[in-house]
Order: C-alpha cells, then structure tokens, then sequence
C-alpha cells in the first residue's frame, strides 16, 4: 500500500539514511508501547481493513497511468500472484523444519507475511528518483498482492480448521482473484460514465469515495476479494476521468485523496507500533529470526529466481527480434529489498481466532518480522537505491 504521509520530507539521519515517516510513526507507536500504553484494536480486525485499505488502496491505483503500468503488468502479475504463495510456502517450510511449528500454523503465518507494504521505499523514490516504471512495479505489486495475501491467509485458516480441500482452496482462489477483479472493473466503469454527466466537485469526490468503498464491501459480500476490486476500480474508473474530467478536476479528486491517505497511513503507522508487544518479541526470538531468514531467503528466490529468470528467458526468445531486454540487475536488488510488511500483516495476525493453538506465538513471529522489515529495510532503503546503479537509470 502505498502511503500518503511518505510525500512529506523524509527525516535525514546525520549518518545519511533515509528516515521514511512510516518509520517515525511505528517508532512513537512503539514508544507508547514500551512506557505500558497497552492497546487492543479498538476495532475488529475485518473492520479495520476495510476502513484502511480501500482508502489507500485507490489513492494509489487512481493516479496510476495505464501507459506506465502496461509494461509492468507481467512483472506485476508474476510477483503479486505465484510470489506470494511461494513466499507463503517457503516461509511455512523453514519455520515448521527450524522450529517444529506444524505445517498446518506455519503456512498461516506464511500467508500473514507474504504480502508486501513498501511505502517506506516509495517515500525513497521520492527523495531518490528512479524509473518510473522500477517505482510503478514496486507500487502495484504491493497493492495486488494485498488482496492474494488475504485470500490466501483465508484459505489457510480454512484448511487448518478442517473445512476445505485442495481443490476447493484453488477454485476459491480463483474466485477471490477474478471475481473481484470483475467486481470492480464494472463499478469502475460505470462511475466513469456517471461522472462525465457531474459538474459539482463535491459531488465527483463523494462518487469516488463510494466508488472505493462500494467496490471493496460488495466484492467481500460474495466472497470475492474487496482489496482487488478497489484496485480495478480505481484504475478503469481513473483511466476513464483522465479523458472525461478536466485537469482542475483530475486535480482537485487527487488532492483529497492525497489528504485523506495521509490521515489513514499516519494512524495505521502508529496502531502498528502500538499494537507490537516488545515482551512478546523478546520470548519469541528465536522463531522469529528464523521468520526473518525465511521471509529474506523466500523473496530473493522470487525476485532473481522467478522474476528475473522469467525475464531473462523472455528476452532471450524475443531479443532475437530485439523487441525485449531482461529486467536490470539493479531493479531487481531494489525489488528484493523493498519488499517490506506492514499493517495487512499486523491485521491478518489480530484476526487469528482465539482458540488456534500457538496463536500468542504465530503473532509475535509475524510482529517481528514486520518490525524488522519496518527497522531495517525501511531506513535503508536509500542505500539500496543507491548503491544498486538504478538512480543512474532513471
């Protein structure tokens, strides 16, 4: 997800790194923590997704340009859909082997954490300039990936209560994925052709407000993904307001959702290190260095190994024509490291129902390992950046 609150200026440590706002805010969220303000969600975990999530989620996709995404939707696609569930599976693998979790815990937290959260990276990309198509594909793979990071988490708990199979986990997946995707491309569509007959501001803001919302709740009330139709929403209704709505206007829907994205980032930065018990932490470290290992080990293996091999083999058929090049090296050690977890993490680990076995142990693994993407990847990320060559691409 991509938050607002990183367009602001980015703290500079006297060491030259970076300090991303969402940093900051887990920081002061933390620090409350620690002084003994103990918190619970002040609401259900579905609830706070669904206030959270379709705000940010279309803040994002609603500026996105189809000219850019276009030849990053491949890439998009390749790391949102088989990635997570191979970081799912790897994460599953390495904790049930390291720490004697079973199969069944382990690929739940898998699923938790198999969805990215890079606003720390793109508030980089903002002080950092890169290609716009590397910031693009960062952007959207986090935003896709949240919708089969639920789905996936969804099914996991399904199958470790007894009430599914196999089969009816892929045909639920594929609902999830396409139904939502249809769900919202239709709502998208529509808006878009409602909003070229309105000339009141007020009235054009309220209709993408419920647009974002509509989308998600009636994509999540048949079951499909609510977090995916927002996203397809978002970008046919985008596409379509481009072309009908005049540039004041396109501006106008782009500054309010800029404001109200900064509000929803700055809180859900703060709940999250309000929310991470340091005790926890500490009695769990052992299976969460091993989550750590894991979740770092499972995204280069999609990164170098599905993603840029795929490219490579790509380019290799079509470079003949030379219509194709492979994916630099330098994006790639960028996407490795923006790979990031953040509040759906958080949230999906809140939501395990209370009477799971180890569930006090499943959250503190998945706390950690966002704290530490948060922590460390977040406030490096510039050096990445750097040091990787693709600033001098840009």
């Amino acid at each position: 997800m991509r938050a607002a609150s990183e367009r602001g200026r980015a703290l500079r440590s006297r060491t030259g790194w970076i300090i991303p706002p969402s940093v900051a805010f887990v920081l002061i969220g933390l620090g409350l923590s620690t002084l003994g303000a103990g918190l619970t969600l002040p609401v259900p975990p579905r609830v706070f997704l669904a206030i959270a999530l379709p705000g940010l989620v279309f803040e994002a996709a609603f500026r996105t340009r189809l000219e850019v995404l276009r030849p990053t939707a491949a890439a998009v696609l390749l790391l949102a859909v088989p990635g997570v569930v191979l970081v799912a599976t790897i994460v599953a693998a390495v904790l049930s082997w390291a720490t004697g979790l079973a199969s069944g815990p382990a690929f739940v937290v898998g699923a938790m954490v198999a969805a990215t959260d890079p606003a720390a990276v793109l508030a980089t990309f903002r002080r950092i300039p890169v290609p716009e198509r590397l910031a693009t594909t960062v952007e959207m793979e986090s935003l896709v990936n949240d919708g089969t990071g639920i789905v996936l988490f969804g099914l996991a708990l399904d199958m470790l209560a007894g009430g599914g199979t196999a089969g009816g986990a892929v045909a639920a997946f594929l609902w999830s994925v396409l139904g939502g995707g249809a769900i919202g491309a239709i709502a998208g569509w529509a808006a878009g052709r409602l909003v070229r007959q309105i000339h009141d501001r007020p009235t054009q803001l309220t209709l993408t407000v419920a647009l974002a919302y509509g989308s998600y709740l009636a994509a999540d009330l048949v079951g499909a993904s609510g977090v995916i139709a927002t996203l397809a929403a978002a970008t046919v209704f985008g596409a379509g307001a481009r072309h009908a709505l005049p540039d004041r206007a396109i501006g106008g829907i782009d500054r309010v959702w800029d404001a109200l994205a900064l509000v929803i980032s700055a809180a859900v930065f703060v709940l999250i290190g309000l929310l991470i018990s340091p005790q926890a932490l500490v009695h769990a470290l052992g299976p969460i260095a091993w989550g750590i290992l894991a979740v770092l080990v499972a995204r280069a293996i999609v990164v170098y190994g599905l993603l840029g091999g795929t490219s490579r083999a790509v380019a290799g058929v079509r470079g003949r024509a030379g219509d194709a090049q492979p994916i630099p090296a330098a994006w790639l050690h960028v996407l490795f490291w923006a790979a990031l977890r953040g509040a759906v993490s958080v949230a999906l680990a809140l939501s395990l129902p209370a009477d799971l076995p180890d569930r006090d142990l499943l959250q503190a693994i998945t706390f950690g390992i966002v704290l530490f993407t948060i922590l460390v990847q977040g406030t490096t990320a510039a050096r990445v950046v750097r040091r990787s060559g693709a600033v001098a691409q840009a």
